[in-house]
């Protein structure tokens, strides 16, 4: 069973130049979510998330979700989920759901 995690032990870090956000723990990476820009960066396709099997069980996925949505909020930026973490993060937040394109919510099941 995994140790839960001290929250601030954990960052939510953009790492452009491997396209993903990556979430650490005491720096080490623990997982991340996988993307490419659109629109000049102005639309981010979140395509896959992972979290290391050493770090399961920890809420990590969640915490990398809403600090990303949170980021991209902050930045004006908005958000394609073709990740199915990220889409079913929305469908049981529907108070984030206008980061999806109102035009392509639809395509999502959102």
């Amino acid at each position: 069973m995994a140790t839960p995690t001290d929250p601030s032990a954990v960052t939510v870090v953009d790492a452009p130049e491997e396209s993903r956000f990556e979430i650490r723990v005491d720096g080490a990476l623990a997982g991340f979510a996988t993307y490419r820009l659109k629109d000049h960066g102005a639309l981010v396709s979140v395509l896959h998330t992972e979290i290391d099997e050493a770090y399961a069980g920890q809420g990590l996925a969640k915490r990398l979700a809403e600090q990303v949505l949170a980021d991209l909020r902050a930045d004006g930026r908005r958000i394609l989920p073709f990740c199915p973490f990220f889409r079913g993060y929305l469908a049981k937040h529907p108070d984030q759901v206008d980061l999806v394109p109102a035009e392509r919510r639809a395509d999502f099941d959102l």
